[in-house]
């Protein structure tokens, strides 16, 4: 199986290399509602998941489905306009496909960035949080099964898995742009039902910060590659039970919309400095 894989990663590198031998040195993963940050790219090439052999292909309302290569700031990025996820049925290895393939296109840094729901009644939404380390609940672990040799350790550590200076970078930036982030844990749950009330409360109480249905995941397959993360949410909604209307994947988007402008700003703005603290 392994070896299918990695021939699968390989075949999916090539078809891109046939496409563009654009070289990224920044990937960039946008969330639900947060596609529109791509059009503050300066695009030199497209590449369409569907245009992959075996890629993953998203069914989410929100999530275009397709690479972008081209320049934020300067810097050469890839960014995935949409990702796959566990809850629409793909084996947790596809769900990790995308990220383990911008590795082997070269990049060393990978930004994730989600809408998840917010666990502390005080949050305001929307707003958004820097990941400073995440929990995979009842969520499989990417790297069970044979190690893929090629791509990293079979024991990867996870100390500092979200950067601790490319999390002040992403502050900084923000104060440089008079806004102010929130910082905090964020839990991959496997959805797609949203949290009830009781376990949003529970969440909250071990500590955690945000909760959501991608990243963590995304995020431990890049370390084991060996690649950089930093990690934001935008907090979309209340979790379940912290507000008085019933959760709803179109509060997402619009939510995501609503902030829009100021994650383009941050983001658009990170890039360079995070480029330039590699």
């Amino acid at each position: 199986m392994a070896n299918e894989y990695y021939e699968k990663l390989i075949r999916c590198r090539d078809v891109i290399r046939e496409k563009t031998d654009f070289q990224p040195r920044i990937g960039l993963i946008l969330g639900s509602g947060l596609g529109p940050v791509a059009e503050t790219m300066e695009v030199v090439a497209t590449v369409d998941y569907k245009d992959l052999p075996g890629f993953p292909v998203s069914t989410v309302p929100g999530h275009a489905g397709r690479y972008l290569f081209g320049y934020i700031g300067g810097v050469p990025v890839v960014c995935m306009q949409g990702r796959v996820h566990y809850y629409e049925g793909f084996d947790v290895h596809d769900v990790v496909l995308p990220v383990r393939l911008m590795g082997l296109l070269g990049i060393k840094l990978v930004f994730l960035t989600n809408a998840a729901g917010g666990l502390d009644p005080n949050m305001e939404t929307p707003s958004l949080m820097v990941i400073r380390d995440h929990m995979m609940f009842n969520f499989p672990n990417p790297l069970v099964g044979p190690n893929l040799d090629e791509l990293g350790p079979r024991f990867p550590d996870m100390s500092e898995i979200y950067d601790k200076n490319l999390r002040d970078v992403l502050h900084t930036t923000a104060a440089g742009l008079g806004m102010k982030l929130d910082e905090g844990v964020y839990i991959q749950l496997t959805g797609p039902s949203f949290e009830t009330p009781f376990e949003v409360r529970y969440y909250g109480a071990i500590g955690g910060s945000a909760v959501g249905m991608s990243t963590a995941c995304e995020a431990v397959a890049a370390r084991h590659m060996g690649l950089k993360v930093c990690g934001m949410s935008c907090i979309t909604n209340k979790g379940a039970g912290l507000s008085a209307h019933a959760l709803s994947h179109q509060e997402v988007i619009e939510a995501g919309q609503q902030i829009a402008e100021r994650f383009s700003a941050l983001v658009t703005a990170a890039i360079p400095a995070l480029d330039a603290a590699l």
